[in-house]
């Protein structure tokens, strides 16, 4: 079942490091940062959809860093000089909606947006549909999942909601149980591991081996809440 929207999952799952739908994640922000800095940059309806959407602080903070800034200038110009007219608060906006409506709501939804986020979770929801269906077609595919690392906690979420609404209630079983072995295996190593991680703080284990303890915090933190941008610059 090897197909072009297939070979991105494939090679997440082959990889097998980490949460393969946070390898995936983080491809598409890469793609997506070096678009938006690039060839798309000034492409008129690229521009029309940045203006009005802008982007989150996270993505301002990785343009940025990629020293673009003349990309990010011009970008950013745009989006400024339309936003002047859009959070201006005089006119029937504020006869009709009372003093400051019509700023309130642009801002609002400015807050809400992010060209990025949008064009990544966009792909990304068709990228976990692809695994569920390969998982139901192609028979290759389930070894790989039951091998998984792990299934940080929203995606595992994800992956569940969506092969319960797209897979045959009596392949759903099947689905579950495979995903979910996955999951509290690295769960029980995991909690084992933090545990480990705060008895080497007593003086008692001081001089016990830490094992696979000494960046358990660190794992923990993705599994949580996912490993979307990499680790953070080291201070």
């Amino acid at each position: 079942m090897e197909q072009i929207y297939t070979i991105p999952v494939n090679e997440a799952f082959d990889a097998a490091d980490g949460c393969p739908f946070c390898a995936l994640w983080r491809k598409l922000e890469e793609n997506e940062l070096d678009l938006i800095l690039g060839a798309s940059m000034m492409e008129p309806d690229v521009r029309i959809k940045t203006n009005k959407q802008g982007f989150c602080r996270t993505h301002y903070d990785m343009m940025f860093v990629r020293k673009n800034r003349l990309g990010m200038a011009l970008t950013l110009e745009s989006h400024l000089n339309e936003l002047k007219s859009d959070i201006a608060a005089g006119g029937l906006g504020a006869v009709l909606g009372g003093a400051g409506a019509k700023p309130l709501k642009r801002i609002a939804e400015l807050e809400e947006d992010c060209y990025v986020c949008g064009r990544i979770n966009y792909h990304f929801t068709h990228m976990i549909e692809t695994a569920v269906l390969l998982w139901e077609q192609d028979e290759a595919f389930a070894p790989k999942l039951q091998k998984q690392p792990y299934f940080c906690l929203p995606h595992y979420r994800r992956l569940l909601d969506y092969a319960r609404t797209r897979l045959p209630k009596k392949k759903q079983g099947e689905f579950v149980r495979q995903a979910s072995a996955v999951v509290e295996g690295y769960l029980d190593t995991l909690s084992a591991d933090v545990s480990w991680f705060c008895k080497k703080f007593d003086y008692r284990y001081e001089d016990e081996p830490w094992g696979n303890s000494r960046d358990a915090v660190e794992r923990a933190i993705k599994f949580l809440r996912s490993d979307l941008h990499g680790d953070p610059p080291k201070k």
